[in-house]
Formats: C-alpha cells, sequence, structure tokens
C-alpha cells in the first residue's frame, strides 16, 4: 500500500510538471489568427460590389468589430483608418490575390514560433509572456508592439518573392525590395524580434537610443536562432561599416532626422533604408564580444534602461563603436550648427525698441534652405508674442536673412524664439535663439 502511494505521488508530481510545462510554452507563445480569417470574409464581401458605403460597412462589420485586441493595437500604433483599407483593397487586386494563400498559413506556424521563442528564453530565462497576433494591415508595418502585445502586419511580414508588386506606385516602391528578401520564409525571425520588443523598456526619443533598442532586437534574434539576420541593412552595414559610422556620427544629435535611420523611405546617401537597425546591431554585437558573461550581456541589452543617460553611455563607451566619446561628438556637432548673428532693425536684448518698426529681420551665419522655418512663444507666454506675424514673412535671395512682419505697441516686453526648424541644405538644424527686446514710450 505504501508504494502504491509513492507511485501515485510520484505520478502526479510528473502530471503537475508535465502541465506546468505545458502551460508555460501555451503562455509563452499564444498565436492568435482570427483577424486574417475575418479580413478575408470581409474582403470577399467588399469587391463584390463598387458601393463605397457597402464596402465600408462590411469592413467595419465583419473585420473591425470582430477583431481582436490586436487589431486594434495596430490599427492605433500605425493610424490606420477605414479608408486606409478601402483604398488599399480596390487599388491592389493582383497583389491581394498572390498574398491570401501565405496569410491562411498562420494558423499552422505556432509549433515554430513556440520553438523559437523557446529559444529566446534559453539565452534569456526571465523572458516574460507575450501575445502574438496576426492581423493585416495597410502597408505601414510587417510588425510592431504595443505594450505585452506583438502584433504582425501579415500582408507584408507573409509575403514572399512570388507576391506580385506590379499595382504599386512609387510610394511603396520599397516594399519590392522587402519581398525580394523572402519575409514569409523568416517568420520566425520577425516574431521572436518582435517578441523581444515586449521585454524591453521604452525607448526615449533620440535616433541613438532608437538604433540601440533596434539593434537590440535583432542581435539577440540572431543569437537567440543561431542564424544571421535576414534583413539586407545588417549584411549592407557590415560592408559600408565605416562610412555608415562616419555620417550616423555627424547626423545622430539632430532633432528630427529620423527618417533617415529609421522606418521611413527618407532618402540618404547609401541607397538602403532603415541603417540605424545596423547601427544598433553593431554596438551589441561589439559589447557582446567584450563581455565575459555572455548571458549577462543578453540580459543587459535587453534591460537597459534609456531613460537612464549614465547607464546608456556606459554600454555605449564599453562597445568601443563610436571613433570618439559621445561627449566630443555632441561637441563637433554643436560647432558645425548654423547660428543667429543678429538682427537687422535693433540689437537683441535692447530696452528702447522703436515700437513703429513693422518688420524684424533675423540675419544667420550661413545660408539656410529657404524654407523650413519656426517660430514659438518665449517663458513670457502668449501676450509677448508680437501681433502681425503670420502674413508676409519671406527669405532673402542669400537665405542667409528671414523677415517677419510685427505690430508692437509702446512700452511693451516681447519675446520670439526662434527654433531648431531653421535649416540648412544638408539638415544641420539652427542653433535656438530667444528675440527679446523692450519698446519705447513712443
Amino acid at each position: 500500500m505504501r508504494q502504491l502511494i509513492i507511485v501515485l505521488a510520484v505520478s502526479l508530481m510528473l502530471l503537475s510538471a508535465c502541465k506546468n510545462i505545458s502551460d508555460e510554452k501555451q503562455q509563452l507563445n499564444n498565436v492568435i489568427t482570427t483577424d486574417i480569417t475575418n479580413f478575408w470574409n470581409a474582403y470577399d464581401q467588399i469587391i463584390k460590389t463598387q458601393d463605397s458605403v457597402l464596402q465600408y460597412k462590411y469592413l467595419d462589420s465583419l473585420y473591425f468589430k470582430k477583431g481582436t485586441v490586436g487589431l486594434e493595437g495596430i490599427r492605433q500604433v500605425r493610424n490606420y483608418t477605414a479608408k486606409d483599407y478601402i483604398d488599399a483593397i480596390n487599388s491592389y487586386p493582383k497583389f491581394w490575390n498572390s498574398i491570401r494563400k501565405n496569410t491562411v498559413e498562420a494558423t499552422n506556424i505556432g509549433t515554430q514560433l513556440q520553438d523559437g521563442i523557446e529559444k529566446l528564453k534559453t539565452i534569456y530565462p526571465q523572458l516574460q509572456p507575450a501575445k502574438i497576433y496576426f492581423c493585416i494591415g495597410a502597408f505601414r508595418t510587417p510588425g510592431t508592439i504595443i505594450d505585452s502585445l506583438v502584433l504582425i502586419g501579415s500582408e507584408l511580414a507573409m509575403a514572399d518573392t512570388n507576391t506580385i508588386t506590379s499595382e504599386f506606385p512609387e510610394s511603396l516602391a520599397h516594399l519590392k525590395t522587402y519581398f525580394s528578401t523572402n519575409p514569409f520564409k523568416n517568420l520566425v525571425f520577425l516574431n521572436v524580434h518582435e517578441f523581444v520588443h515586449t521585454q524591453q523598456r521604452q525607448s526615449v526619443y533620440n535616433l541613438l537610443s532608437s538604433a540601440i533598442y533596434e539593434g537590440v532586437a535583432e542581435f539577440v534574434t540572431v543569437k537567440a536562432l543561431n542564424q544571421p539576420s535576414p534583413n539586407p541593412q545588417i549584411e549592407f552595414g557590415k560592408k559600408n561599416a565605416k562610412r555608415i559610422r562616419e555620417v550616423f556620427e555627424a547626423e545622430m544629435f539632430y532633432v528630427a532626422n529620423f527618417g533617415k535611420w529609421l522606418n521611413s523611405n527618407d532618402t540618404n546617401e547609401f541607397g538602403m533604408r532603415d541603417l540605424g537597425y545596423y547601427v544598433g546591431y553593431q554596438i551589441c554585437e561589439n559589447y557582446y564580444k567584450q563581455a565575459d558573461d555572455k548571458q549577462a550581456a543578453i540580459k543587459t541589452m535587453i534591460e537597459l534602461d534609456y531613460e537612464n543617460e549614465s547607464e546608456i553611455e556606459e554600454f555605449i563607451k564599453k562597445s568601443d563603436y563610436f571613433s570618439m566619446p559621445l561627449e566630443e561628438l555632441e561637441q563637433n556637432f554643436e560647432s558645425k550648427r548654423p547660428t543667429v548673428i543678429g538682427i537687422e532693425q535693433f540689437e537683441n536684448k535692447s530696452q528702447n525698441v522703436n515700437p513703429k518698426i513693422k518688420a524684424i529681420t533675423i540675419r544667420f551665419s550661413e545660408a539656410l534652405d529657404g524654407y523650413r522655418t519656426s517660430v514659438d512663444l518665449g517663458e513670457l507666454g502668449r501676450d509677448a508674442f508680437p501681433k502681425g506675424t503670420l502674413n508676409g514673412r519671406k527669405w532673402e535671395k542669400d537665405n542667409r536673412s528671414w523677415t517677419i512682419p510685427v505690430e508692437l505697441e509702446p512700452n511693451k516686453t516681447y519675446q520670439i524664439f526662434i527654433t531648431n526648424n531653421f535649416r540648412t541644405p544638408d539638415n544641420r538644424p539652427l542653433k535656438p535663439y530667444l528675440i527679446e527686446f523692450k519698446t519705447r514710450n513712443r
């Protein structure tokens, strides 16, 4: 009897252990694909009619209202509207027919995704669960996250070399290159990459942090799956490493230069988009190589606090990627920025400005691009901002001066904040400048 009790106890323990493993796997890889089914149900009804009212009705009732939180999330993150979907469906029928077969395979790839996530857990045991949602979007992302949700844009992520792109306009031309990399065959890599993002702290809004954030996900996925990155930016970056570093060092402090490096089709000298992924990847690879404890290095990467400047600076220092310390690179950047060198009608800070002045002309240290401008309120607020500044603003022919009309009152203090949205032709931002003056009594 005692032996029977022991056998039963051991059996229960084994069953419990198996259940815990099964529950853990299920928790780690909860793949939801119902949005794909719902999309095609809506699609089949939409293409049967030319009545736009009915098309929107079918999209809403059969796709949006039946959608998961994943669909809601991807629409929110990428600002997808109903019009985006209807326009895409009506404009690219050959594309949709060519992608359909691949997307319905989403229900069959759960095991592959689970294997990938289990490999990730091997190198990062602290891995927290996240759900994966396969959705259909409108060409703005193959994959992204919101909180602990992985959101797959299946119309991009599940494309391959057979996907038809002949209907695409120039604005979607980059997708031809992306599809040539067979993203459908690299679906596990994409999912693990996005899964890593669900474990990271939120990045702050600057180019360097964003590049590291993406580079961490890319590098950790490479190590977890023990395969090279399928994304062409990494191989291209390796082949052009020196020049890419030079340009990135010069541009990483620009406040609005994301488009040349991340998630945009803005042109750059390399003819390759998203090279910020490579920069971040290389920083992580360098950091990993110097680390004695490789698993600890992976943990450090994933858990980086992007709001902690000293932590990020230490990480970058150990990576030894840049040609000089960040502080020196920033000083070089500041030394090359254009500046305001004066005001034509009076000296800045003057306390005796003629209130009859009808315009203020600002002079710059070098020619700017002649179209990007921006002025804002100073700390004294709207009451201290001159009236009449909207109509009649103009550049001088050499683009070294810019004039704004003003209506001034006697005995009043004014402020005009000249922002860094003024740029040179090569995109260097102006050093911000506060114009402050007081008018005399009459």
